[in-house]
């Protein structure tokens, strides 16, 4: 071993909630873990909209996924607010309502959390590091300093580096804009659908003293319409002062085909692991993390296959992703659509159907 080479268990690309989380239950298993992160603070800069499901309803949402409680532990100081009802906007501006049980998060303070929770259970976090490459088993980071680990994993993000240079397949990635903006906003949080956001939706997601609102589409039907104008164009219609303005990307295929390469393994958002028919990310790369991190110290400990992550978060979360990727499909064609048949569309009769492709159930059940 020369002398510039750092040797640990896991190395982890990423400190947002994937990263985090894995290295927490990597770390709780007793194995030396490092987080890298090009960012100086985790949780900096604001690249989403901050709502999560509560825990009662991520239970309703992913009926097979076990001890909800111990994995999404968040602190009362990173809860905004929280939300009793969702409305779906179609053009018109007629709601329907549905109960929904969220918290609107401090992203900031939220992502601070976990990387907490991970360093109370003996993870190790190197802030303001950028990775240039991954070779084999060793990561080269851009300053020259080489780090070498059994295990090496991708939660870096839609860009992650090492999913950019091991992964061939690719993802459709929805661009989104939003702001903060201060005033009352209500309580309900609202999904729009419609011409506003081609391919996508928009959003108003109230927090304690103003919202989140924003924007996401599909470029290739927006017909001309740059994201920024039609950001612009739906911001435009509240009033309040701006104190950030944000922008970023979501994955929308779902999960990719394989998430483990030999040593390498991806997750969260490196993976595909948002539900497209909501843009749920934050717990889902939550509950990857978790399954990552665990079947990573099962496999340096015990030898077992790597390939266990994938068929673990098969057994939680397939039947909801698989619903959730279908929802998408449906709705991406609906909303071509012109305006006036989505407000036909959008109404009592059709209430249940549209909240089942909303929560990833089989849509055309009914309960």
């Amino acid at each position: 071993m020369t002398e510039d080479l750092e040797v640990w268990d896991v190395i982890i690309i990423g400190g947002g909630p994937a990263g985090s989380t894995t290295a927490r239950y990597v770390a709780e298993g007793g194995k030396k873990v490092l987080v890298i992160d090009r960012r100086d603070s985790i949780g900096s800069p604001l690249q989403c909209g901050e709502l999560v499901p509560t825990n009662d309803e991520m239970r309703r949402l992913c009926p097979n996924v076990p001890d909800i409680d111990d994995l999404l532990q968040t602190p009362e100081e990173a809860i905004s607010r929280r939300t009793s009802e969702m409305y779906i906007v179609p053009p018109s501006g007629k709601p329907l309502k549905y109960p929904f049980e969220g918290l609107m998060l401090n992203r900031v303070i939220h992502d601070e959390w976990l990387v907490k929770l991970a360093s109370t259970k003996g993870a190790e976090f190197m802030t303001g590091a950028r990775v240039e490459a991954i070779e084999e088993n060793t990561v080269i980071l851009r300053d020259g300093r080489r780090l070498k680990a059994g295990v090496i994993v991708g939660a870096g993000g839609h860009n992650d580096p090492l999913r950019r240079s091991h992964w061939d397949e690719s993802s459709l990635k929805i661009p989104i804009k939003f702001v903060l903006m201060d005033g009352d906003f209500g309580d309900a949080v609202e999904l729009h659908f419609g011409s506003m956001a081609p391919g996508g939706y928009a959003w108003v997601f109230p927090k304690e003293s103003g919202a989140n609102i924003g924007l996401g589409i599909q470029r290739e039907l927006s017909k001309g319409s740059s994201l920024n104008s039609l950001a612009d164009q739906f911001i435009s219609r509240y009033q309040g002062e701006i104190t950030f303005r944000g922008a970023g990307s979501l994955p929308m295929s779902g999960t990719i085909q394989s998430f483990v390469k030999g040593s390498h393994l991806l997750v969260g958002d490196s993976a595909g692991m948002v539900l497209p028919s909501n843009g749920a990310g934050i717990t889902i790369a939550m509950i990857g993390g978790r399954i990552a991190g665990q079947k990573i110290v099962s496999h340096l400990e015990n030898g077992t296959s790597l390939h266990e992550y994938e068929i673990e978060w098969k057994r939680q979360m397939g039947s909801v992703m698989r619903n959730s990727k279908l929802s998408f499909r449906i709705g991406s064609w609906i909303m071509r659509l012109p305006d006036w048949v989505l407000n036909i569309a959008f109404n009592p009769l059709t209430k249940p159907f549209i909240w089942r492709f909303v929560t990833c159930r089989k849509p055309f059940f009914i309960f």
